[in-house]
């Protein structure tokens, strides 16, 4: 039926535009209404605003895909859309200039201070005469009809030409959850409709609501959330005081979030006992920090809503932020952990430093992990945007440097850009971007960056023990550093056969690949010779891909054996008072491997590890794997193991034993209703089978 009307209104409008009297000078062809032209760039608040974007039956799905989009479905020759089309003009570009926080500096859609970046936000339109498919997909029947969608799915709709403010009111409900506090209470001021500047707008409602709620707050404690105030300018210099600032949800959103300032901020409760251990080093850590990084806290018995709208879950929390952004600190609570980590980041609120060949190479002495981005003249303002969004994600992981030097270039054989790398040990490896667009993807870059910001022999600590230890094999040092000696040169063994070890596969990575390749050529030769076409077109189609090849990853790194001496000896039964020692770690299995072929411990030195981790990578094992777990728990899972390699057979194991367990019960129902003698009868000898009586008795 959808169809159907979509049909008939089209034969309507067509009949309508012969049956229109047109004049003898003009063209039957020119179009009686601007939405048919080509809509040029326009200007608000001094500010250009590019033509609002079309979708189609063709993009519209993958369009609003992602993110918020507010997309109006209209007809060009609809009265209703005609007269709403200035009041969706003038809302698209009000809201498209404006800028979440205080700046002098235009911003263009890519700018961080945008509304489209900042909220993730985006205008649209559909013309359901030219796309009537894409308008019956969302069930449009009537013009216009304004449709809230995120991540693809309808979240509200609303039919018929609007207010602006009544518009106005909906988009703010839908801003403030995103960034909780970035709003201004009582709605923003408006513009008149079609007006090119928000000073030319009357006082609206939502503005007189905004000043009632100012002086409302003026007359009042601190009891929002994070509302909006006045814009604060940030300050040359931070934390003057050299103490932990006590934060309200009114003062949070005037020196927080309104702000590009970093904050050093912790969530906690007065009753809880684990913040009351962390209060005397987080005093101290701000002492430390004077000058240097704003330290704040918040009472969460107090700020319940303002540690609600942050997501806090449990006591202490600490958070990083930087204007919208935050990062969550989950390392050590010790004085010098904290201050490790606070110096960290106060090097986000800067851009990217800029090296040269001597600077890069003086930072490698210090730094085990540097993420390098090279550029050229050519490199583009979007691409250091997308480059400046991947700092706060690196606070206490790695540095991050740039660079136009052609000498690093030439060291490192750099031949387009931009190009990312990261140096670890001094051993490089590379981004593999396909295009310029998988350069300027944060989330594909960032999921990069965190497979490789790991140096390649990092210390264990509670913080990275998760990320070191799953999912693969960790040869892992238990070295002592009261012994200076022996502690430098045991990780300078365990990083000499960490890197061989890399060495050896790559090269085995290399040679897959190409057996791969030589197989495929095999295949479109002999289907050549044959003159099989079809042969050879399924040999062309085969993609080498190496993701699919099996492989054990091995990782490494080294343990404090004194700071963790009560952990180790109860998970692997070492104390390394009687030397250093080596453990190959299967935490997937909870199994591990001390000792090699030959059955002495594994020391750290580079042949010994080496010669032992090929044994145990080879599929079973050559050297016989220890039990990191209790008796049950390792039944546990090596049952769980043994499902997970096979789902039919244990399916079929189980079947069976349901099977057994209820032929088992039913002959014991049996036995317990007719006695236990075996038969399914009991003869007292009075009475026949049939009933009757005796063998020869008579009645």
């Amino acid at each position: 039926m959808r169809s159907l009307f979509y049909s008939l209104l089209s034969l309507a409008t067509i009949a309508s535009t012969l049956a229109a009297d047109v004049p003898a000078e003009v063209p039957a062809e020119t179009p009686t209404d601007d939405w048919d032209e080509a809509v040029p760039d326009t200007l608000f608040n001094g500010q250009t605003v590019p033509a609002m974007k079309e979708l189609s039956s063709v993009d519209i799905t993958k369009e609003i895909s992602q993110g918020n989009w507010m997309v109006e479905f209209y007809s060009p020759t609809c009265p209703h859309c005609i007269d709403f089309k200035p009041t969706w003009q003038t809302l698209y570009e009000f809201y498209y200039t404006s800028k979440p926080l205080p700046s002098k500096q235009e911003s263009d859609e890519d700018s961080l201070n945008s509304f489209t970046r900042w909220y993730d936000f985006k205008f649209a339109k559909v013309d359901c005469i030219a796309y009537r498919d894409a308008c019956a997909t969302y069930k449009v029947e009537n013009w216009p009809t304004i449709i809230q969608f995120k991540d693809g799915e309808i979240i509200e709709r609303r039919k018929g030409g609007r207010p602006l403010g009544e518009l106005s009111e909906w988009i703010e409900k839908i801003l403030e959850p995103i960034r909780p506090g970035s709003r201004i209470q009582g709605g923003p001021k408006l513009p008149k409709v079609g007006a090119s500047s928000v000073e030319t707008g009357p006082e609206t409602e939502g503005e007189v609501g905004e000043k009632k709620a100012t002086e409302k707050v003026a007359a009042s404690s601190s009891t929002a959330t994070l509302e909006p105030t006045a814009v604060v300018k940030a300050k040359p210099t931070s934390n003057l005081g050299g103490v932990s600032v006590p934060l309200t949800a009114e003062k949070f959103q005037k020196v927080v979030t309104n702000t590009l300032d970093g904050w050093f901020i912790k969530f906690y409760a007065p009753w809880c006992p684990h913040c009351q251990t962390l209060a005397p080093n987080w005093s101290l850590m701000a002492r430390d920090m004077r000058g240097k990084l704003n330290v704040g806290e918040v009472n969460c018995d107090i700020e319940k809503r303002l540690c609600k709208d942050a997501k806090v879950k449990g006591y202490p929390t600490i958070l990083f932020f930087r204007g919208g952004e935050r990062i969550e600190y989950n390392g050590l609570r010790g004085l010098g952990d904290l201050i490790d980590f606070a110096k960290t980041a106060v090097e986000v609120g800067t851009e990217v430093p800029d090296v040269d060949f001597a600077a890069f190479r003086k930072m490698e002495e210090t730094e085990e992990v540097i993420f390098v981005y090279f550029y050229d003249h050519a490199t583009t303002a979007e691409d250091f945007q997308a480059l400046e969004r991947l700092t706060l994600s690196l606070v206490g992981h790695a540095k991050m440097v740039k660079t136009k030097d052609p000498a690093l270039a030439k060291i490192y054989k750099i031949s387009t850009w931009p190009r990312f790398m990261v140096s670890r040990d001094g051993k490089p490896s590379y981004y593999s971007a396909l295009a310029p667009k998988d350069m300027r993807d944060p989330r594909r870059v960032l999921t990069w960056m965190k497979s490789v910001w790991l140096p390649i022999v990092p210390e264990l600590t509670s913080s990275n023990a998760v990320e070191i230890m799953a999912g693969k094999l960790v040869v892992l040092g238990i070295l002592n550093r009261d012994r200076s000696d022996e502690f430098t040169s045991g990780k300078r063994e365990i990083k000499n056969a960490a890197l061989e070890w890399i060495d050896k596969q790559d090269q085995m990575f290399q040679l897959e690949r190409q057996e791969l390749r030589d197989a495929k050529q095999l295949r479109m030769e002999e289907a050549e010779d044959r003159n099989d076409q079809k042969a050879l077109r399924a040999s062309k189609a085969i993609r080498i891909n190496m993701d699919e090849v099996e492989r054990k990853p091995v990782g490494f790194a080294w343990v404090d054996g004194v700071f963790w001496e009560r952990w180790i000896r109860q998970t692997y039964g070492v104390d390394v008072k009687d030397g250093e020692k080596v453990i190959i770690n299967d935490e997937s299995n909870q199994r591990y491997w001390d000792t090699t072929i030959t059955g002495e411990p594994i020391r750290p030195s580079r042949f010994s590890i080496l010669d032992t981790i090929a044994k145990v990578v080879s599929n079973p094992p050559k050297i016989k794997p220890k039990s990191s777990a209790g008796t049950f728990q390792h039944i546990y899972h090596v049952f769980s193991n043994f499902c997970t390699n096979h789902p039919w057979l244990s399916l079929g194991v189980a079947i069976g034993f349901l099977l057994t367990g209820s032929i088992f019960g039913r002959s014991r129902m049996r036995r317990r209703t007719f006695g236990s003698t075996g038969a399914f009868f009991q003869l007292d000898g009075k009475e026949a089978l049939l009933g009757g009586g005796g063998l020869g008795k008579k009645d």
